[in-house]
């Protein structure tokens, strides 16, 4: 069996508007390997979450190609579709949009595995004692059994939503910014659960947030993202011991140390940002960026392997890389 669960190939997302097209996402490729977690960080508005809608077919696609585990999720329909989406489930940013506040949490936790007949020939006891099973899982009280989201604190909402996504037994778990909502206490704890979940179940993950300290704990490869693009990619610990992009060096740049008399240089982005409707052919960071150079304007760096397993979306890194290698 192939190490790789998920695999994109060249995504795109359009967005048609009055003043022309938007490219939420343009040209984005990726792997995912099983039983490992692949941080997505950037801006808002970067294109990471819809990044995330297209994989689970949450939002169509323009173009590209989405493969799970070999099957082409692009071209899925009706009864295939519905399993691929059993093995891929998604936990939501707001715990408590994310909740219909009209049932309890045992209909919540219970409405999946009804759907997908998870239990066959299952009574209305098997199907509780399976939701208690989950709410033991992920932590939840028994007394909370037929409460309403709305009793609930965040972090008790959130694992209702872990604990939903887990009834359907998944391969694979999409985490849209799952702690951004969520005390920094309890975000601890949400994390540690996720951790352990992927030990004791082998769970993939892939971790979309914008909190950097978050996704080099939880995360083995990260990817930056940038206007709808991807400008590097790395094992968690390269990222952050050498970033090489000016974009990723700026976010890093920005993480609190909570060390008393360590003030690490903050690298401050100024300059306008380039309009994601209909870009022009160039570095879309250029206008921001310290280090620009006429290379720049020549076309849309490609993502290139500049050190092993360490990718870059950059004309002048990818210079300098070349000029170290040629011994310039």
């Amino acid at each position: 069996m192939s190490d790789v669960m998920l695999e994109v190939r060249n995504l795109k997302k359009y967005f048609k508007t009055l003043r022309g097209t938007v490219h939420a996402v343009d040209d984005v490729s990726f792997t995912v390997e099983r039983g490992k977690t692949l941080g997505i960080v950037g801006e808002s508005g970067c294109g990471k979450s819809t990044v995330g809608r297209c994989l689970l077919r949450l939002l169509e696609p323009t173009s590209g190609e989405i493969y799970f585990e070999g099957i082409d999720i692009c071209g899925a329909k009706g009864s295939e579709l519905k399993k691929l989406r059993k093995d891929m489930q998604m936990i939501f940013q707001d715990p408590y949009s994310s909740l219909n506040p009209r049932k309890t949490i045992r209909d919540i936790i219970a409405a999946p595995l009804l759907e997908n007949k998870i239990i066959p020939n299952a009574t209305k006891k098997d199907i509780d004692t399976r939701v208690l099973e989950l709410m033991e899982t992920v932590g939840l009280a028994e007394r909370l059994f037929n409460s309403y989201p709305h009793e609930l604190d965040g972090g008790r909402r959130q694992r209702v939503g872990i604990a939903r996504a887990l009834a359907v037994q998944p391969k694979f778990i999409e985490c849209d910014e799952p702690v951004s909502a969520l005390d920094v206490s309890i975000q601890a704890q949400i994390l540690n659960l996720l951790k352990k979940l992927q030990r004791d179940r082998g769970l993939t993950f892939i971790f979309i947030t914008h909190n950097l300290s978050v996704v080099h704990y939880f995360s083995d490869d990260i990817i930056v993202m940038y206007l709808g693009q991807i400008v590097e990619k790395a094992p968690a610990r390269e990222l952050f011991e050498n970033p090489m992009h000016p974009y990723t060096k700026a976010l890093l740049s920005a993480i609190l140390v909570p060390e008393i008399g360590n003030r690490k240089q903050r690298i401050r982005l100024a300059g306008e940002v380039t309009s994601p409707i209909d870009p022009p052919d160039r570095c879309r960071f250029e206008k921001r960026c310290h280090y620009a150079c006429e290379l720049c304007n020549q076309g849309t760096p490609q993502l290139i392997e500049v050190s092993p397993n360490h990718f870059v979306a950059c004309h002048c890194v990818q210079k300098n890389s070349n000029t170290i290698a040629a011994g310039g």
